[in-house]
């Protein structure tokens, strides 16, 4: 026997009444926005209620902002969304798109993990806001046996109010566990090289389609306050950044694509220029056929099937505008669970 050579202590039986330990897991958790449990009153103001709630996202001071939330928004609010979630409702399986595009997504990916990494990764997908929440699926998680747990925000770019918020909310409740499993979150994609060429692929396929070719490719992302920018939040630069990118992809001039946000809420000043009045700006100027994207999405949902696809098109209508072209989220497609798996696998590396 060698110096080096390790010994091995015999193993021992642990007691009767020790608790039960599991087989150790590694667990992805896809986490996105969020969506009511259904699109009456009640369920919207739940919704609505726990989201505008958020300091990250409504940063005011809750002595001033808390009774103006609970007394005025969230008496009127819940009917307004409500009626545009009744707008696109899935009726078939009683749910907003967005949470039958999740758990299309969370099939995919698992069906993709399992294929590269075997039956030693555990997939689940929560909802910032609503069900399930990121508590329920974290706590499934580790009752499964999931020692370490990376968190996936679906969002390519990175904001305060979106990503921050999620991954804050992951670590207030890994707080709440006796034995912590090792967490990771991972870093924004939004100029990895395979997402852009999967905007890209959608991209292209869309004008293959269209009747006419739109003269002008807008990209539409969700927008935030201007203060927030000024704060150092880098949203708007990688916003910006994707735009870019995917115009080199495509190999276009700097006239055929254009970066706007959407979903301005509140007196304050937000990331311009404001997609609802930029279209119908194009339309009055002659560009009569535009296409819209939304490259700061994961998945189709409100701002996207409704905001978009009916309020932002119709701007653009009553302008003049003659063909308005949406192209869907990148979704459950092929090239979109490519870059979510890609982007496990590599986090994953110093973990398998």
């Amino acid at each position: 026997m060698t110096d080096h050579q390790p010994t091995y202590l015999p193993l021992t039986t642990a007691p009767a009444d020790h608790p039960k330990v599991k087989k150790p897991k590694i667990g992805v958790l896809l986490s996105n926005l969020g969506t009511p449990d259904n699109y009456d009153y009640w369920s919207m103001r739940r919704y609505l209620g726990e989201f505008l709630s958020d300091r990250r996202v409504i940063d005011y001071s809750p002595w001033l902002w808390q009774p103006l939330l609970q007394l005025i928004i969230l008496t009127k609010r819940p009917f307004s969304s409500g009626a545009a979630y009744k707008s696109i409702w899935n009726n078939e399986a009683d749910e907003s798109p967005l949470a039958t595009i999740t758990k299309a997504q969370t099939e995919a990916v698992r069906t993709e993990v399992a294929k590269r990494h075997g039956g030693e990764v555990m997939v689940e997908y929560c909802m910032r806001y609503g069900n399930p929440s990121i508590r329920s699926v974290v706590q499934k998680m580790v009752d499964a046996g999931c020692q370490k747990i990376l968190f996936f925000p679906l969002y390519p770019q990175y904001a305060g109010a979106t990503s921050a918020t999620a991954n804050d909310e992951f670590f207030r409740c890994l707080m709440k566990q006796t034995w912590q499993p090792t967490a990771q979150t991972i870093s924004p994609y939004f100029d990895r090289s395979d997402y852009i060429n999967a905007l890209a692929n959608s991209v292209e396929q869309a004008y293959e389609k269209a009747e006419i070719r739109p003269d002008v490719l807008v990209c539409s992302y969700h927008g935030v306050p201007k203060r927030y920018l000024m704060q150092g939040d880098p949203y708007h630069c990688q916003c910006q950044k994707t735009t870019r990118l995917l115009k080199e992809r495509l190999g276009w001039e700097n006239t055929q694509i254009v970066t706007t946000f959407q979903s301005k809420f509140g007196p304050e000043q937000w990331l311009q220029p404001y997609t609802v009045k930029e279209v119908a700006r194009m339309a009055e100027q002659g560009q009569k056929n535009i296409a819209v994207c939304a490259p700061a999405f994961s998945a189709d949902c409100i701002e996207t099937l409704e905001e978009i696809n009916e309020e932002i098109k119709e701007s653009f209508e009553h302008a003049g505008g003659e063909h308005f072209t949406y192209i869907p989220c990148l979704n459950d497609s092929e090239g979109h669970i490519t870059v979510l798996s890609n982007v496990i696998s590599e986090n994953l590396q110093g973990w398998m």
